[in-house]
């Protein structure tokens, strides 16, 4: 890594980390559900109404995380006059929507 690069950091509390991981958890295991109705020989049909919720799961969990960024990173660097954060979210949103 490069030492002048920036690197950013953001501190969670374990309540927040639990609740993350226990979403990604579900996720994962919506993922395998759809190997094994794959491996299964299952209808398409089906293995996509699986993968159109997995893809929820994912943009569910993506919104979260936004939020909770705009209200706690975002809003730090705002009030540190950190204009240049508004163009990291204009990023954020076109790589989430």
């Amino acid at each position: 890594m490069d030492t002048k690069e920036c690197v950013k950091i953001k501190h969670r509390d374990d309540e927040e980390k639990k609740r993350f991981i226990n979403r990604i958890n579900r996720i994962e295991g919506q993922l395998r559900g759809i190997k094994q109705m794959i491996e299964n020989d299952v209808y398409c049909d089906d293995i996509l109404i699986q993968i159109s919720a997995i893809t929820n799961s994912i943009k569910s969990l993506g919104r979260v995380i936004l939020n909770n960024h705009i209200k706690s990173c975002v809003k730090d660097e705002l009030i540190k006059g950190n204009d240049e954060i508004i163009d990291e979210v204009i990023n954020s949103f076109s790589k989430l929507y």
